[in-house]
């Protein structure tokens, strides 16, 4: 049996997890990470500035988070019934794969009713599915009209772990600056700490920017219930890589410029379509890739990174890149230090 599912735990107090982002984005604390002196440096996230040069390659995730959370009513009853948006799966007949909660009160046939109003109606028609459920929503008018009717009643998706209600600022800040591709249901959180200053200052030094996109889904979250890691099972999650993005990492790898992959949705991304002698490809598809270690990456050679939360797929896959023994020894610094953990947390510079 390989790598083992319980060394991935440990004790993280709760009151490490971030509730609120920091006041200003690039002002996030960063520990910074060197693989070859295996150091660990405590810096602020706009100093990530001094550890890139010209024609070095940031990869962002352009993905755009949707309002995936409604709250509606079940019919006769009125229960109050939590509907997570995961993926469109037909566009013409209004097909989503849900998940809902709670689940109990949930059976093929119910409908359940939006807004104040009641303008929107979805019913039941699977209750099979391993993601959860699927719902038609039965709407007569335009695709655009539903789409905005969605938009207009969703709640901006903050996780679980963050019990306070959604605030107007979340909206904002529970997206990247470079968001433009609609379609996650999750924020691709390592980005979240790049404001347009420190981007701008990155640009006037040199650096090259590159765009991937990774649709985050539920997939990067689902818990791990198998010990033997190598049986996990990872949801798929729709990619695109486009020739711009392959010709500009391509060109870095081949110039030897150093390749920094922003958050593990990226590092998934540019796994997810290597050529046999190790260069990017442009690609549009899906992907369920799922990384442990041990595990000898192809593409980037740095990473950025949030704080994990303890059995998670994420920190899995920080633990390959940057070696399990010195994480374990990283996170337990993190701890000590009172850095802030998850969704709004800090960040992490591997080098």
């Amino acid at each position: 049996m390989g790598m083992k599912l319980s060394k991935f735990n440990f004790n993280l107090p709760e009151k490490l997890l971030a509730e609120y982002p920091a006041t200003n984005r690039d002002e996030a604390r960063l520990m910074v990470l060197s693989k070859e002196k295996q150091t660990i440096e405590h810096k602020m996230f706009k100093d990530l500035i001094d550890y890139f040069e010209e024609d070095d390659v940031l990869v962002l995730n352009n993905t755009k988070v949707f309002p995936a959370r409604l709250f509606g009513n079940k019919e006769k009853t009125g229960a109050r019934i939590e509907v997570f948006l995961l993926r469109e799966l037909n566009a013409e007949t209004r097909l989503w794969d849900v998940l809902v909660d709670p689940a109990r009160k949930i059976r093929i046939g119910n409908k359940l009713y939006f807004g104040e109003d009641e303008s929107l109606v979805a019913e039941v028609i699977d209750n099979t599915t391993s993601r959860g459920r699927t719902l038609r929503f039965l709407f007569d008018g335009p695709y655009e009209e539903f789409r905005k009717k969605l938009t207009d009643l969703g709640e901006t998706p903050l996780p679980k772990y963050i019990k306070r209600d959604v605030e107007p600022e979340d909206t904002e800040r529970y997206q990247t600056i470079f968001a433009k591709n609609e379609g996650a249901v999750a924020a691709p959180t390592a980005g979240l700490h790049f404001s347009k200053h420190l981007l701008k200052r990155l640009e006037i030094m040199g650096v090259n920017f590159a765009e991937v996109t990774l649709h985050v889904g539920l997939g990067t979250f689902s818990p791990v219930d198998v010990e033997d890691l190598s049986k996990h099972k990872m949801d798929s999650e729709e990619i695109v890589i486009d020739e711009m993005a392959e010709k500009i990492i391509n060109t870095a790898l081949k110039n030897k410029r150093r390749v920094c992959a922003v958050g593990t949705t990226v590092m998934r991304t540019l796994e997810s379509s290597v050529s046999s002698n190790r260069t990017l490809n442009a690609y549009s598809g899906w992907t369920h890739r799922f990384f442990f270690p041990p595990y000898d990456f192809s593409i980037a050679n740095m990473m950025i990174s949030n704080f994990h939360t303890p059995r998670s797929t994420l920190l899995m896959m920080v633990s390959a890149f940057a070696g399990y023994e010195f994480i374990k020894e990283a996170y337990a610094e993190a701890i000590k230090e009172k850095y802030r953990f998850y969704t709004y947390g800090d960040a992490m510079l591997i080098l």
